[in-house]
């Protein structure tokens, strides 16, 4: 499944496998992207390694800010209230198969994977990106959905934010809008729980 690039992306190629589909059904309605495993092998099957263990069934979106982005994937966030949403991960030293290369990766000591920066796709509307503490290599199960073009936060863009995108919103953009559009607080924690019901994953490499 292709989709349209703009002159501020530039798609890398690593390896010609078909685009994986990811299936979100939360509690405001349902959306699928795409997943660029082609572009950035470690990235999408870990996050795919994630989703076939059920990792992020139950989570709550814990950062959600009109005109920018909804942040999701810790697992401290199932508990809609806990202080320590944000600052969750997968397993530490934890494994997972890439699925390009069929070899076994290991993530580190705090659950967090290599950065990706192969693949020059901008932060825009509808993308998944990886989130990070803004320290190198320390991506794990946490993503953001871009709401608006947020061009700053490319990897290959001049400042510190340094954030691959892996996806891409092929259908439900109306629920990712209707998400972005919650009451917050001050925290930018919607007010009412948004949950993730499942993930599921379709048209993967044989």
């Amino acid at each position: 499944m292709g989709s349209c690039m703009s002159a501020s992306s530039s798609p890398t190629v690593v390896s010609d496998v078909p685009n994986p589909t990811v299936k979100f059904e939360t509690t405001m309605g349902t959306f699928e992207a795409e997943l660029y495993l082609g572009e950035l092998p470690m990235t999408v099957s870990s996050f795919i390694d994630l989703v076939q263990k059920n990792f992020y069934d139950g989570i709550h979106f814990h950062r959600v800010i009109k005109n920018f982005m909804l942040q999701f994937g810790c697992p401290y966030a199932k508990d809609h209230e806990s202080p320590q949403a944000g600052t969750g991960g997968p397993a530490p030293r934890s494994t997972y198969k890439n699925l390009v290369t069929g070899a076994e990766v290991k993530r580190d000591g705090g659950g967090n994977i290599r950065d990706e920066h192969t693949s020059k796709r901008s932060n825009e509307p509808g993308t998944l990106s990886m989130a990070n503490t803004g320290a190198a290599n320390s991506g794990g199960s946490q993503f953001f959905v871009n709401t608006v073009h947020n061009d700053f936060l490319d990897w290959f863009s001049p400042g510190d934010s340094k954030h691959p995108v892996f996806g891409k919103v092929t259908s439900g953009m109306d629920v990712v809008q209707a998400i972005e559009g919650v009451s917050t607080n001050s925290s930018d924690r919607p007010r009412e729980p948004v949950k993730m019901i499942s993930v599921t994953v379709s048209n993967l490499p044989a």
